[in-house]
């Protein structure tokens, strides 16, 4: 007896948090209080595909995507959805933690070692002067969209991006120094998302007429794992994939690099891990594709990085492993605007006090950094009690500095 009540406890403690929306074939669980009304749309189109398994899962940090919503988490039996993945194949996160601790760091160490990071590390979109060498290109698939971005990766093999691609220094509760870093798979997520997404479109054309799957880059056209197309797809994101973890892992090195000029320091934790992606992977007894676009894996204890944004907390965790979310959790804080609206309606002198006020060295300086200024992102904090049942808070970050493109 005393078994079937904790399991009832247990369960009741899984769902607490989220909201179930009906209207589709099937329902849509989100552990957003109030998601976007095109998020929502968006979500509850994408339920009505008839492969997709159980339910679809919306993060707290969800926000209104190509196709797919960010933060969405979708089961698919049998079909990969392209969109379902994005154009940033393989964007995530790594962290480490050091054995410094934040007394070591004044604001002219924090600049003489971000300043070094922005020489030693491409941002925007400059690349690398020198060919890197790697492994992996030696094993890309033999498929056109990857063959043709081959010569310009190795320039791009370690370089962070644009857009809301980072690198920060932080301390956590106990003044313990983190660095950590967000970048994806430079151009081959985006070549491999468009081709195959126009190939998808082409298929299901073809051979779903009478699935309504739009036309465009929002499109939601899906590609069977076990046809030609699917299988291609998938060998490429899996490249991609590869290439995104290994071009975390030079940054992070040139990153403690450019400290270790300055200090002495050892690395005692590391945690490197996607957010967009799809795996092959047993829910509820069945065997699926999960898609998880702008959403973390948080089975059973494992590791996983949540940022927030300019000027407020991060936080690494371990994952509850809640079967409803297909174990998973958010990936960031979620946009509330765009990058346009954020613009033009975020006032640059008070973002900048923000930044000034909390002592963080970072780099807003004109109206065109608004759009990832921290105004532009939900409270992270509000986006972690949401999903209090989906990720157990480990370390709680605070930013010292940040450089953006």
């Amino acid at each position: 007896m005393l078994e079937k009540v904790c399991a009832l406890v247990s369960k009741i403690c899984y769902i607490v948090f989220m909201k179930i929306f009906e209207g589709s074939r099937v329902p849509v669980k989100s552990w957003c209080n109030a998601p976007q009304a095109g998020a929502l749309k968006q979500a509850l189109n994408l339920a009505n595909l008839p492969f997709v398994f159980k339910h679809l899962c919306l993060m707290p940090d969800t926000h209104q995507g190509y196709g797919m919503p960010i933060g969405g988490v979708v089961a698919a039996q049998g079909m990969v959805i392209p969109n379902g993945v994005g154009v940033d194949i393989g964007c995530g996160m790594v962290a480490v933690k050091t054995s410094l601790e934040a007394g070591v760091l004044d604001k002219t160490m924090l600049k003489k070692i971000m300043g070094s990071v922005r020489e030693a590390i491409p941002i925007g979109f400059n690349h690398h002067k020198t060919a890197q060498s790697w492994d992996g290109f030696g094993k890309a698939p033999r498929l056109d969209v990857v063959q043709r971005e081959l010569k310009s990766a190795h320039y791009q093999l370690g370089t962070l991006g644009g857009g809301n691609h980072f690198i920060e220094i932080q301390k956590d509760t106990e003044n313990n120094i983190w660095f950590m870093l967000h970048s994806g798979s430079r151009n081959f997520g985006l070549k491999i998302a468009k081709e195959y997404n126009e190939i998808a479109q082409k298929l299901c054309a073809q051979k779903y007429k009478d699935i309504e799957v739009g036309r465009g880059e929002s499109s939601i056209a899906f590609l069977p794992v076990n046809s030609k197309e699917g299988e291609e797809y998938l060998a490429a994101m899996n490249f991609a994939l590869r290439f995104a973890l290994e071009s975390r892992k030079r940054m992070m090195e040139r990153l403690i690099g450019c400290a270790r000029k300055a200090l002495d320091f050892k690395v005692e934790q590391e945690v490197n891990i996607h957010h967009n992606y799809a795996a092959q992977e047993e829910h509820f007894g069945r065997q699926v594709v999960v898609h998880r676009k702008g959403a973390t894996s948080a089975k059973l204890g494992e590791w996983g990085i949540i940022p927030g944004s300019q000027g407020t907390h991060s936080y690494i965790v371990k994952g509850k492993g809640n079967p409803e979310s297909f174990m998973s959790c958010s990936h960031g804080a979620g946009r509330k605007m765009s990058r346009h609206e954020a613009q033009r309606s975020l006032n640059l002198v008070d973002e900048i006090r923000k930044m000034d006020d909390l002592g963080v060295v970072h780099g807003i300086r004109t109206s065109k950094d608004l759009d990832e200024a921290a105004g532009a992102y939900k409270d992270i904090d509000v986006v972690m009690q949401e999903q209090a049942d989906l990720a157990e808070i480990v370390f709680k970050l605070a930013p010292l500095a940040v450089t953006k493109a």
